[in-house]
């Protein structure tokens, strides 16, 4: 069994949605990148997880692994339920950032894309979505850079865009936006001396998903997604969406677009973080040098992850 312990937090992108195993279940970037890395995968996501699952019972059984690589994508389900609050997404996603960093692992976490732009949600709706997605994205990148995570700039990768790279329910990477992501990680590894041995490759096992497997999923599966989501969002989004109709009516827009960034500084305030510039799909970060070591096969894991100084954002 292989020497590297790879623990992954997270939600359904990570479980592997739109990747699906030839013995069942799901596989996914994690599931790719770790046989590329010759790892042993214990892959905690579950579909619906949120920030809360994470900084919980993920996190317990991710520590009782003692990982030497551990991942965190989540957040994207907070955002898309009612009552989203980033001063509590923002200390959930602080406490176990802190806490796999405290055992001396190197931790991967990403920005994804909002799902109303995904979507093509009308503007009304997917603004207020789209600012729920920028404030947990930016709140992300900030704690990434305190705690010294390896982040990927995932929003402004190819697999959110790309023809084919997502599944039949345009909300998961497809095969190949998860090998996609599996190559960024490893290509993120690799560039900061952590990662050796070939790139997951990125052609996929067999085609892309096409217009009728989405007709099919939306007949199927999809109408539940939507109706779970109209019970818990929907009453919050129309309020958000009438909001976003007055302001836009009256040319106060912007005002909304501040009062998400003045909520997101003041959560990480809370929790003795400082802001990094804003990480939104159009524009470029700022990027923190670190400095690189080289790992070698059997070098310690957990010793090389034990530096928190920086990260090392790859950037589309």
């Amino acid at each position: 069994m292989s020497e590297l312990r790879f623990a992954v937090l997270g939600d359904s992108v990570s479980e592997g949605l739109g990747d699906p195993a030839p013995a069942g279940g799901w596989r996914g970037w994690a599931g790719i990148l770790a046989a590329s890395l010759d790892a042993d995968l214990l892959n905690l996501a579950r579909s619906g997880a949120r920030t809360g699952d994470v900084a919980g019972p993920q996190l317990g059984a991710a520590l009782d692994h003692r990982p030497h690589l551990a991942s965190v994508l989540v957040g994207g389900n907070d955002t898309l339920r009612g009552g989203f609050a980033i001063d509590r997404a923002a200390a959930d996603l602080h406490a176990a950032l802190g806490a796999l960093r405290a055992r001396g692992a190197v931790v991967l976490t990403a920005c994804l894309p909002d799902p109303g732009t995904v979507l093509r949600l009308p503007w009304p709706l997917a603004r207020p979505l789209g600012r729920r997605m920028h404030a947990l994205n930016d709140t992300v990148h900030a704690l990434s850079a305190h705690h010294g995570a390896l982040h990927l700039h995932a929003a402004r990768r190819p697999w959110a865009t790309s023809p084919g790279a997502l599944s039949a329910d345009r909300l998961h990477p497809s095969e190949t936006g998860h090998r996609m992501l599996a190559a960024d990680f490893h290509a993120l590894l690799a560039s900061a001396g952590l990662a050796a041995g070939p790139a997951p490759r990125l052609a996929p096992d067999g085609p892309p998903p096409g217009r009728t497997a989405s007709v099919w999923w939306m007949a199927t599966r999809g109408t539940k997604w939507v109706a779970d989501r109209c019970t818990d969002l929907l009453p919050d989004l129309l309020r958000l969406a009438a909001e976003e109709y007055r302001h836009t009516a009256r040319g106060t827009a912007p005002l909304l677009d501040h009062a998400a960034r003045e909520a997101t500084a003041r959560a990480l305030e809370s929790l003795g973080v400082t802001a990094a510039p804003p990480v939104h799909p159009a524009g470029r970060a700022a990027e923190r040098s670190t400095t690189k070591r080289i790992l070698l096969p059997g070098t310690d894991w957990a010793a090389a992850g034990s530096d928190s100084s920086g990260t090392t954002p790859i950037t589309g």
